[in-house]
């Protein structure tokens, strides 16, 4: 049933398309629009200038690309503009290239243009979600709701912001994988690079271990994993106390602040020293077990 409702939609639009152009065709409005290319010369030397024209945007925008591509080093804020104004660059270099292209051709480009007007109109019925796309992205771009080089979660997904055009973003996982998404799509967005992350780690201990003494030898603990760890973790780790009493443990938990970007890997450093230096002093984490009472 949900595959057939993408081919629903393409009738209907198709349909709707069909009977608008067909409307327009009886009320003339196309004549004009026909005419416009009556005047078309494809002569050789008019065909070479249309193509060294190409070539000459081609380059020029090629350039500004460029110049613009220096300057990814700086803040998010200034990443973010710099991605979206070569995508502005990108869009503006075709439509120079088929405007001019068809004026070197011979075309009217009023006529033309005002023409294209009215096919836009007609193809709206059926771009909606581009129009859409387009609108969602300038209002996030200077809402500053998220920049180029962020750390964002959008349904689940969590991903660094490589770039943002007037139409799509697109974020790329730990893992290298790269989602892109619509920009009417991004929503309820989470900006984790608004500030620091904690990582968490739940570690257990036996029931029948001694927990204050335990939890008096912790401040030590924190401090040598810290001086271990300054590379990722932003501050001593901290012990927020008796998380839940499991089944075969009563489980601690333990928390400290990093970068998002090291969210992952500084949990599984906590995980690590915690059991290491639990250990250490004594306390074994324990495995599930099953205690058999027989009358």
């Amino acid at each position: 049933m949900k595959e057939s409702k993408p081919i629903v939609k393409v009738i209907v639009y198709a349909v709707i398309a069909a009977a608008l152009v067909g409307i327009g065709i009886a009320t003339g409005i196309f004549s004009s629009f026909g005419s416009a290319f009556q005047g078309i010369s494809l002569s050789p030397s008019s065909v070479m200038k249309v193509i060294l024209m190409a070539a000459i945007v081609l380059a020029v925008a090629n350039l500004l690309i460029f110049i613009l591509s220096l300057f990814r080093g700086g803040k998010n804020r200034s990443q973010t503009f710099v991605s979206v104004i070569g995508n502005v660059v990108r869009y503006a270099a075709a439509i120079i290239i088929i405007c001019w292209g068809l004026k070197i051709l011979g075309a009217d480009i009023g006529t033309v243009v005002a023409g294209i007007g009215i096919l836009a109109l007609i193809i709206g019925f059926g771009a909606n979600s581009l129009i859409a796309d387009l609108v969602t992205g300038i209002f996030m771009i200077f809402e500053n709701q998220y920049n180029v080089g962020d750390y964002i979660e959008v349904d689940g997904f969590r991903g660094k912001v490589t770039s943002i055009g007037i139409r799509t973003t697109c974020l790329e996982d730990a893992g290298g994988n790269v989602k892109i998404i619509n920009n009417s799509s991004m929503t309820n967005i989470l900006n984790r690079s608004d500030h620091s992350s904690k990582a968490v780690s739940v570690i257990g201990i036996p029931y029948d271990g001694d927990l204050p003494v335990l939890e008096a030898k912790i401040p030590d603990m924190m401090h040598a994993i810290y001086e271990a760890h300054k590379d990722i973790m932003l501050s001593e780790p901290q012990y927020l106390g008796v998380e839940e009493l499991a089944e075969s443990s009563v489980n601690l938990k333990f928390v400290v602040e990093v970068e998002d970007t090291n969210i992952y890997s500084g949990g599984r450093i906590l995980n690590r020293e915690l059991f290491l230096r639990f250990k250490e002093a004594g306390v074994e984490v324990p495995f599930p077990q099953l205690d058999v009472h027989q009358k």
